[in-house]
């Protein structure tokens, strides 16, 4: 039997995290919950989500910094779930690393199905053959500079000067899909495609910010990138040699 998926529900509503830890235990998740951000942080200690519920506006820190922080110091997908609907809101909690965003009120099933959908494509999809991980691709090596950073395809790591850089399961899949074609520019599409979002929707066309948010870790000058280059009206193409 395969161990429960984990999640943290993030919510200072009461009534909310209560519904959603009753609806996704029944649904075989193992959940916990937490009313603002430093619960949040205090269960991180102990607990390792593959997924969290966020919502945006709690007392203390909000949503926006949390993503933040969960983007910085763990592997966990983010959905922000919320009242708030400003395209604002939703366009910075993308650009954050959120991986979607579904407005309050909502269908718990509907929201099952984000979840599920989430999980799919950032924590163990069945990989499709255009898409075999960079350290079984027979051209590629096992260690690969990529900027200021080496990237360990075996490991699935990358490191700057000795220090181990967070990377998110999007981040390290666009990186894997970039070096797995060195030279050779990709579509926003193909990226999607290569990143197992199969099933993009709307929220997903957030190509442009992470891959901002990847130069960032990577190169000497996010603003001039000599490593992830972009190629005008094409897409990306990760410059090797």
């Amino acid at each position: 039997m395969m161990p429960a998926q984990k999640m943290i529900v993030v919510d200072d509503e009461i009534d909310i995290c209560e519904t959603l830890s009753e609806y996704f235990s029944l649904q075989g998740f193992d959940v916990k919950v937490a009313h603002h951000g430093q619960q949040l942080k205090e269960l991180l200690n102990s607990f390792t989500p593959h997924i969290v519920l966020l919502d945006l506006n709690m007392p203390g820190e909000d949503g926006l910094s949390l993503t933040r922080y969960l983007r910085q110091h763990t592997t966990a997908a983010v959905i922000i779930v919320t009242a708030a609907t400003s395209q604002v809101d939703m366009i910075v909690g993308l650009e954050m690393g959120a991986d979607d965003y579904v407005s309050k009120p909502f269908d718990l099933r509907a929201l099952l199905a984000r979840v599920k959908s989430v999980l799919r494509r950032t924590h163990g999809e069945p990989l499709q053959p255009n898409s075999m991980p960079v350290a079984q691709h027979p051209s590629l090596p096992a260690h690969t500079r990529v900027g200021k950073c080496w990237f360990d395809t075996e490991q699935h790591r990358l490191w700057d000067a000795g220090e181990e850089v967070a990377l998110t399961s999007m981040e390290y899949d666009l990186l894997m899909a970039l070096i797995a074609s060195p030279n050779r520019p990709l579509t926003r599409d193909r990226l999607l495609a290569l990143a197992h979002k199969h099933d993009v929707d709307a929220f997903d066309r957030s190509i442009d910010s992470r891959i901002t948010r990847l130069r960032k870790k990577i190169e000497c000058d996010p603003e001039k990138p000599t490593a992830i280059k972009t190629v005008r009206g094409v897409g990306y193409v990760f410059a090797s040699g």
